[in-house]
């Protein structure tokens, strides 16, 4: 026979792991879903993978849908249409949107990235490359008025050849197809982000000769934003996912880029952890994250120029019209 004190012991230890079960799916129901759509998935933006890896969203009640739109345009329209909350991509989109003088425009709230992020990928291997060897060629660059095509010309020009002129930047192709059109034969070069570029290289299908972002310096490349309406009505759920990408930032500047690959590897299933961790410790080397999630006046007018630059812009956007700094300098007050 069960004795009277074993039987309230095991009725108790019941009681506990139901009531322990009820308060997590109470807490999991309490999440609010948040649908995050980015411009293409890659390890150029460890930090965001990171704050969902290390349960960042979780710790400030949201629950991340993340969807790949695979281009900054369809990232913009489906933050416009609804289909997502919050879109991450190159602020230029932003600014072409406000210049269509639409009353619902997008806001920048939070920078993520100050370098490009893709690198040139040639056909076969040129450790002593120099830009002069693009005369001639055809690079396969991006969406026309895209930041990453936009990037490529003004890394060109700072080199004394001219696009269109010295040799061709193809914007014929699709943004999520490049690699394919590379390997398939079409371009001599071809600019792609990580683990693509690295994926190829051990393929043997394409080599790495140089950094765009290295060779560009300082650009407010990517960052998250909003519709107005949205943050007007939801400006919680904006800090909330502000805090958490500031917990991820901080979390990739303290740890090792081995730390960080192993936090990205649920993101990367298909990529050796040895190629994650030099792709880490190569955009820790470039300074690729933003440490403060601030987008400057300075930096989006150094965007602009570029934007200019390239024959994209015909009008300037207002900063305090396009960027909202408030919810960026609040996470960095409240998070250490």
């Amino acid at each position: 026979m069960m004795s009277k004190l074993k039987l309230i012991s095991i009725v108790l230890l019941i009681i506990t792991l139901a009531a322990t079960f009820l308060m997590g799916c109470q807490k999991s129901a309490a999440l609010k879903d948040i649908r995050l759509i980015e411009v293409t998935h890659s390890v150029f933006y460890a930090p965001q993978y990171v704050a969902i890896d290390k349960g960042f969203f979780e710790e400030e009640g949201l629950k991340i849908e993340l969807i790949n739109g695979k281009g900054a345009d369809k990232c913009m329209t489906a933050i416009l249409s609804g289909e997502a909350e919050i879109g991450f991509m190159g602020p230029e989109a932003t600014i072409y949107v406000y210049n269509q003088n639409k009353e619902d425009f997008a806001i920048n709230f939070a920078q993520l990235t100050q370098k490009d992020g893709s690198f040139l990928v040639a056909r076969e291997p040129d450790p002593n490359f120099t830009f002069d060897k693009l005369r001639g060629k055809s690079i396969i660059g991006g969406r026309k008025g895209g930041m990453p095509e936009m990037t490529l010309e003004y890394v060109i020009k700072k080199h004394g050849l001219q696009p269109g002129t010295d040799l061709e930047v193809r914007t014929d192709v699709q943004f999520d197809i490049m690699a394919g059109a590379f390997t398939a034969g079409e371009g001599d070069y071809v600019t792609l982000f990580e683990p693509v570029a690295s994926q190829l290289e051990k393929e043997g299908k394409g080599y790495i000769v140089a950094s765009i972002g290295a060779e560009g310096g300082y650009i407010p490349y990517t960052c998250y934003s909003a519709k107005k309406s949205y943050m007007e009505k939801n400006p919680d759920v904006i800090q909330r996912f502000t805090n958490a990408i500031y917990k991820g930032m901080l979390w990739v500047q303290s740890h090792s880029a081995e730390e960080v690959a192993d936090a990205l590897q649920s993101q990367f299933i298909e990529t050796d952890r040895e190629i994650l961790i030099s792709l880490v410790q190569r955009y820790k080397d470039q300074d690729t994250w933003k440490p403060d999630l601030v987008l400057t006046e300075d930096g989006l007018n150094h965007m602009m120029d570029i934007m200019e630059l390239a024959g994209e812009l015909e009008q300037r956007a207002d900063y305090n019209k396009v960027v909202n700094t408030e919810f960026a300098k609040k996470a960095m007050d409240n998070i250490k």
